[in-house]
């Protein structure tokens, strides 16, 4: 499942990516990830978060590599059918979410804007929600968000909240939005990586990949195949 998020970052034209794993995950990822784009001119670093902070964590984490960089974080489950290359290209300062229409809003953050897509109010989770709209797990933002998480106080679960970073930019007038029409999976329940399994296959959401990410993934099953040859002589 994480070639959708790398491949929505691929094709957007970013060629270095941090990956942030948890401790007890971290040797899966960099066995998988490490490096496997090699050959293709995309950087992969990697950063273990001891302790879950929340998702706005990630820019305290990710300091050093963002440095005075744009940065675009897609979370690991979530899989988008649109192509967000153009969204995320054409983003120049300030910070930038995207919304997807649901049925369900109050489960969720939910975005308001008003006819000229201004961004009026955000909010985690609202019992009443204000419109249809969600923020999904994909958020673009200049390097002040370092600043921005550094000045957060945690939420009442403990975390600094991805949601307060939206506010922040909000307050200063420097927050925007655009519309996602495609489908939206997030597949972070066994419930929902089984209905987003069965949307990819019908969609088939997986010959959508960059080319980079093609050949990449081809080049590592080449040796995986050949050191299993090599285990059995």
């Amino acid at each position: 499942m994480v070639f959708f998020p790398l491949n929505l970052l691929v094709k957007a034209g970013i060629k270095d990516i941090l990956i942030i794993v948890a401790p007890e995950h971290s040797g899966q990822y960099l066995n998988l990830l490490g490096s496997i784009f090699k050959n293709h001119h995309v950087n992969l670093d990697f950063k273990v978060q001891k302790v879950p902070k929340g998702l706005a964590d990630a820019f305290i984490v990710g300091e050093d590599f963002i440095g005075g960089d744009n940065v675009t974080m897609v979370l690991g489950d979530n899989i988008f059918e649109d192509d967000m290359s153009e969204h995320i290209g054409s983003f120049e300062s300030g910070g930038r979410i995207y919304a997807v229409e649901v049925p369900d809003p109050e489960r969720l953050g939910v975005v308001e804007f008003d006819a000229g897509m201004k961004v009026i109010s955000i909010e985690e989770k609202p019992e009443k929600p204000k419109s249809n709209w969600a923020v999904p797990g994909l958020y673009t933002y200049d390097d002040q968000v370092i600043k921005a998480a550094k000045s957060l106080k945690p939420s009442a679960r403990g975390e600094i909240e991805i949601t307060d970073i939206n506010n922040w930019y909000l307050g200063k007038g420097q927050l925007d939005v655009r519309k996602i029409n495609g489908a939206w999976l997030d597949a972070g329940t066994f419930d929902s990586l089984l209905e987003a399994g069965q949307i990819v296959k019908d969609k088939k959401l997986y010959e959508n990949f960059d080319h980079k990410l093609n050949a990449a993934i081809e080049e590592f099953n080449a040796e995986l195949k050949a050191l299993a040859k090599k285990r059995l002589t």
